[in-house]
């Protein structure tokens, strides 16, 4: 298992993490957490080598994606870098990349009865007016799952009710506890008011309401 106490918060530089060989030639993972080697819960960075490709395949308790770079395939189209996935328990495709990608990948962590299938293209998305511009991806109860995009300088309290996960995909982030580069993953499972400062603007997802209490695990 790695880091699945869920009580505990993370913060990982995904870029100093090892490429691992998945089952598959020419996929690479860096893991971030994981319950078992090839089944439940995990969440990873996922790269395909051009060319690489997995066979047709399932997910129970669901799929998310993001294309951070690259093009993502599979048999129903060609996705570049800011498409959003949601793929429910029940749904098969065989995914592959002629040119090569790099996706941020979260397995098994489907409410039971969260069973949409979304892509979004978040480069068309509609962005609210706010100092922090958030664009809703999906929400299911108290989960929510957003981009933001954080002005440079900008300084903001943030709520984590019932724990968040982030993923810088650019610029970077800091609060009272340390500053985020791009490609950090950091997942803060407790409540907690703090201010989160842009020093030099960021591109985040962000997923939080997905724990189902302060020390809970996810649903």
């Amino acid at each position: 298992m790695l880091n699945m106490a869920f009580e505990l918060p993370v913060v990982i530089d995904t870029h100093r993490l090892e490429w691992l060989p998945s089952p598959k030639v020419g996929v690479w993972r860096r893991q971030l957490a994981r319950e078992e080697q090839e089944r439940g819960h995990a969440t990873s960075i996922v790269r395909y080598d051009a060319g690489a490709r997995f066979s047709a395949h399932d997910h129970p308790l669901g799929e998310e994606i993001l294309v951070l770079q690259g093009v993502f395939s599979d048999h129903t189209g060609d996705y570049p870098a800011g498409t959003y996935f949601r793929n429910p328990e029940g749904f098969r495709h065989a995914p592959f990349s002629e040119a090569g990608c790099t996706i941020l990948v979260k397995l098994h962590q489907f409410q039971a009865e969260d069973n949409q299938h979304l892509t979004i293209d978040t480069s068309a998305g509609h962005w609210s007016e706010t100092p922090v511009e958030r664009q809703r991806l999906h929400q299911f109860g108290d989960e929510v799952v957003e981009l933001q995009r954080w002005p440079a300088a900008t300084t903001e309290p943030i709520k984590a009710n019932y724990g968040e996960e982030l993923y810088i995909i650019e610029g970077s982030l800091a609060d009272s506890e340390g500053s985020y580069a791009a490609g950090s993953w950091i997942r803060t499972p407790q409540s907690r008011r703090y201010h989160t400062t842009r020093a030099e603007g960021a591109l985040v997802w962000r997923k939080s309401g997905h724990f189902g209490s302060p020390a809970g695990a996810p649903s």
